[in-house]
């Protein structure tokens, strides 16, 4: 008996369009595409190139490639298209280029959006790597920066002026976990005209409001809540379709900054269970804060969306949840605050967050290190200052490895 012949194109897509659906689900299935064999788990196209019937379909493609038609890996591969397309749904953004890393996310959207001469105004509450592509590479090609603190909507409002081009953030920052006034801050750029690009690490993609607020460019260590669990570096660029295969395609096809086709599925299985992780995850977060608050050990426990956060109200109203990530001083400085760690018993000592594991860094000697100590005294990184990541463990199994370690200082 004869068998079923395979259909001989390349891919049938089955995508559908997954807007009216929650984002939950859009983890799951967002820009899903099958090959002929129909297989239920995405494949990997470990290629980094592609081959074409004859030279006037090589000519058509380099030409003007459709959609589901690559060319070289670092322009595109349909393993990478699945993911770009599935945390562009989850998003809300029209596209997405994914990247090797959060910091190729990071530097590819500021070099490409921004040349000699522009004038660019960022908040000063930076990841280190952050702001060593502000004030070293970009102002060694001739553009003008200006730091601002990301909490004072004047000093935003000073900073902003006709001839600047874009506005930089995190919309809660790493790892003081100081909040924006996202509305505020886009509608003073947007009024002059300026691109405003968010890094969303923090709040992760399941609580994002950037887009919503407006931010045109959202950017993403996937190594963090999308891989989420140790494995892989990547990051994510999203936004609008022209800006997005426009001067941000051009830059990092040139550049080099395309994610791997291994690394793409292993983020892209991983979205697949990224709410139930990010939820549990924050709730943890929570229930820590309102348990440590007050603790006789430690000063200025921090979680966005706790009614002790300076920024309570701002957080709440952007967002139901601050994210997996706490902060607390512990009192004592730096003496204190290692042997709060090397107390910890299972709870990791690291300079990730994110993962499936709880983590706890201590930002002044890791990093933050080499950070100017004026400038960690600016932002509030002490020598006591451990920010905390939550991991998947019981809450109450950390909150009490927390609370034995905290019991030897």
């Amino acid at each position: 008996m004869k068998r079923p012949r395979l259909s001989g194109r390349a891919f049938f897509v089955g995508r559908r369009d997954m807007t009216k659906w929650s984002k939950r689900t859009q983890a799951v299935h967002g820009g899903t595409r099958r090959s002929q064999y129909g297989e239920l788990s995405e494949a990997i196209f470990m290629t980094q190139a592609f081959v074409y019937p004859d030279a006037e379909a090589a000519e058509a493609r380099f030409l003007d490639a459709g959609d589901d038609e690559f060319i070289y890996a670092r322009y595109g591969n349909p393993t990478n298209r699945m993911f770009e397309d599935r945390l562009a749904a989850l998003e809300g953004t029209e596209d997405a280029f994914a990247c090797t890393s959060g910091m190729a996310a990071v530097s590819g959207a500021l070099m490409a959006l921004t040349k000699a001469g522009d004038h660019v105004v960022s908040s000063r509450a930076l990841f280190g790597s952050c702001l060593y592509v502000l004030e070293e590479v970009l102002a060694r090609f001739g553009v003008e920066i200006t730091l601002v603190d990301g909490t004072d909507n004047a000093a935003w409002a000073t900073a902003i002026r006709p001839d600047t081009q874009l506005v930089f953030f995190e919309t809660i920052s790493n790892p003081t976990l100081e909040v924006v006034d996202m509305g505020h801050v886009v509608a003073l750029a947007h009024d002059v005209g300026a691109m405003v690009v968010a890094d969303n690490a923090m709040i992760t993609p399941v609580y994002s409001y950037a887009a919503r607020l407006g931010a045109d460019v959202v950017v993403y260590s996937t190594t963090k809540h999308v891989d989420g669990q140790g494995r892989m570096l990547g990051g994510a660029i999203c936004g609008s379709r022209e800006l997005i295969r426009g001067p941000i395609e051009s830059y990092m096809k040139h550049t080099g900054g395309a994610i791997n086709p291994f690394a793409a599925w292993t983020h892209l299985k991983a979205l697949e269970t990224i709410d139930l992780r990010v939820r549990a995850q924050a709730a943890t977060a929570a229930f820590l804060t309102e348990q440590l608050s007050g603790h006789p050990k430690l000063n200025n426990v921090r979680f966005p969306t706790h009614e002790s956060h300076p920024q309570y109200d701002l957080a709440t109203t952007q967002a139901p949840s601050g994210g997996t990530v706490l902060s607390f001083e512990v009192k004592g400085g730096k003496q204190a605050a290692f042997k709060f760690q090397n107390a910890l018993e299972f709870v990791i000592i690291s300079n990730n967050f994110a993962d499936a594991k709880s983590i706890a860094t201590h930002p002044a000697t890791t990093t933050h290190q080499r950070l100017p100590q004026e400038q960690k005294d600016l932002l509030g990184i002490s020598d006591g200052l451990i920010r905390f990541s939550c991991g998947l463990e019981a809450p109450e199994d950390i909150l009490a490895d927390i609370e034995q370690a905290l019991a030897v200082i």
